[in-house]
């Protein structure tokens, strides 16, 4: 069953890949209608995520800030599917490090790099960082049911020098690359919710008291690794730019905690300037200290 939808998707997939820009954007147009209006898409839970975290909010504010949210949705999920066919010309002037110089003096300095990032604007596209520097970029990601999909998703990554690895896959990978020398770039993006046998800390996060992943910040003291934050910047639809945001390039300095803090603060101002690029469909505030009281 997982090959035979692989197989009838794939085509639809690099068809809509090849498309000229003005045709795509205007079939993203007409899916947004469908997702919204139609299958009205988790349109309850991005409803109630904007309502808690953004209370101060009118109701007719946060509705024009809900339908804006999905044309950016299915412009995102039009994104993923171009970068299929998309050259490293394209995808550099659509995507655009605006201060790529400081992540090269990080190289200089020997040390690997925890790159975090969050579910904000395109957050795919910034796989393409990679194509300018020298350090082996990888990919912490989900594993995919689909072992089909799965595999054309690290096929499609892999374009831009990215070595996709699963979450449990993780720290054997750093192990392995710490204790040959190996420096790398590891991604994550650590701003959903973690599963509730994982909670550990607890932050505020746009207000609520939530669950926070730990991961980064033990990994990154385990090993010494320079810290920095990805803010990336919608410029317009189809144009994106991401400015590097040091968070510390010393972690076993900072007290526990301190960086997922810093983090978290990053990724709110993010979601503050422009709250329409979030990514609301997940039940990020499922769990939070108001809840278990309640």
């Amino acid at each position: 069953m997982h090959f035979l939808a692989y197989i009838i998707s794939y085509p639809f997939l690099w068809f809509i890949s090849i498309l000229p820009f003005r045709i795509f954007y205007w079939l993203s147009d007409c899916i947004y209608y469908v997702v919204y209006y139609i299958i009205r898409y988790r349109r309850a839970t991005v409803k109630n995520n904007l309502k808690m975290t953004l209370p101060h909010l009118s109701d007719k504010e946060r509705l024009v800030i809900e339908k804006k949210f999905y044309h950016h949705f299915c412009d995102l999920f039009m994104e993923m599917t171009k970068t299929m066919t998309i050259s490293p010309e394209e995808m550099n002037k659509r995507f655009k490090i605006t201060n790529i110089e400081l992540m090269k003096e990080y190289e200089e300095k020997g040390k690997s790099i925890m790159l975090l990032a969050s579910h904000y604007a395109n957050w795919e596209w910034l796989l393409s960082l990679n194509l300018q520097f020298s350090y082996q970029g990888v990919a912490v990601y989900k594993r995919i049911a689909n072992r089909y999909f799965d595999k054309l998703i690290k096929d499609i990554r892999s374009k831009y020098n990215t070595e996709l690895v699963a979450t449990d896959k993780t720290i054997p990978l750093m192990a392995n690359n710490n204790r040959k020398g190996i420096l790398s770039v590891y991604g994550l993006a650590s701003d959903q919710s973690p599963k509730t046998v994982q909670i550990a800390h607890w932050e505020s996060f746009m207000g609520i008291v939530t669950p926070a992943h730990i991961g980064p910040e033990l990994l990154s003291k385990k090993y010494n690794l320079n810290v920095v934050f990805a803010k990336i910047r919608k410029v317009k639809r189809g144009y994106y730019e991401a400015t590097i945001i040091p968070i510390t390039d010393d972690p076993k300095s900072l007290p526990n905690y301190e960086i997922i803090h810093r983090y978290i603060k990053e990724v709110e101002k993010q979601i503050y300037e422009a709250p329409e690029y979030y990514f609301w469909t997940h039940r990020r505030w499922k769990h939070n200290k108001k809840s278990l009281v309640d």
